[in-house]
């Protein structure tokens, strides 16, 4: 049976759950919204979604708490995304449990995750788990999206669901390469409706794309209700029919919410996933 993003706990009240619990991880088949998009089988992309969790904390043997920052890599192959409030109440779960060390929290994470992302797959790889402790927290960088803004822009906006229609780009002249950064990127909850603020840059090479035409499709998602990580899928796809760039990748990064951001990555060429480095809204 496939979940489905009602049945999870989104928008519900919820109890929490002090006590190590792997079955409070609610995966989500990313199958139905990607079959919206055309995709079947084989994505035309790779990529990953970026985890970074803040509120990670554990007991020593002892009864002393710990805390942590995690850095979770879930490949977008994977069948599954895994739903973010679910993903809060499990790492909740860690807070009055008592563990060895760090590394057999990473590795229980790493296991427990890895499960949910693949459950219904025929195979099952791991998805990566970083943990920092507080004597790393200083090395953390805050850095904006590299790249042209588009939003100094002055453009007219009326359009406030997706609409790649405005997207254009001149086929006939020559090709370009470039790297296009805006922090207008707004969507909204798939379940309850909630905002989901980020900044977005889409790196390409091809037929140069209309700058006011991309930042209005960029805004036109702005009363759009979708996971992250299917945002970005949809951007990418969009871009890719309507501007047929040689490469093309998508990277937004979305302020936290529960103690969770998730930064989704697409490429159409496969290479080195971006540091997963905040963004100062973040």
């Amino acid at each position: 049976m496939t979940n489905t993003p009602e049945q999870s706990q989104l928008g519900k009240p919820a109890p929490c759950v002090d006590r190590y619990d792997p079955a409070l991880l609610f995966p989500i088949s990313r199958a139905p919204k990607r079959a919206e998009l055309g995709i079947a089988g084989e994505p035309p992309f790779f990529g990953a979604d970026l985890w970074t969790a803040y509120e990670l904390s554990w007991l020593t043997p002892r009864g002393k708490p710990q805390v942590a920052i995690a850095h979770v890599t879930v490949p977008c192959e994977t069948p599954n995304i895994v739903e973010s409030k679910s993903f809060k109440l499990y790492l909740n779960s860690f807070s009055n449990t008592p563990f060895g060390s760090a590394d057999e929290v990473r590795d229980r994470i790493r296991a427990d995750v890895s499960e949910a992302a693949w459950r219904g797959a025929g195979r099952q790889s791991s998805v990566g788990v970083r943990l920092l402790l507080p004597e790393q927290f200083d090395q953390e960088q805050v850095h904006e999206l590299d790249g042209l803004g588009l939003d100094r822009l002055d453009i007219e906006c009326t359009q406030y669901t997706p609409a790649p229609e405005l997207l254009t780009a001149a086929f006939d002249e020559q090709p370009v390469q470039e790297v296009l950064v805006s922090n207008l990127l707004k969507s909204n909850c798939l379940v309850t409706g909630q905002p989901d603020w980020g900044s977005v840059q889409i790196r390409y090479s091809g037929p140069q794309i209309d700058q006011g035409g991309l930042l209005r499709y960029l805004v036109s998602y702005r009363n759009h209700n979708e996971f992250h990580e299917q945002c970005v899928e949809r951007i990418f796809m969009d871009i890719r029919q309507r501007c047929r760039p040689v490469k093309l990748s998508v990277y937004a990064r979305y302020t936290r919410r529960g103690g969770l951001d998730i930064n989704p990555f697409r490429t159409s060429h496969p290479g080195a996933i971006p540091p997963n480095v905040r963004t100062a809204r973040q």
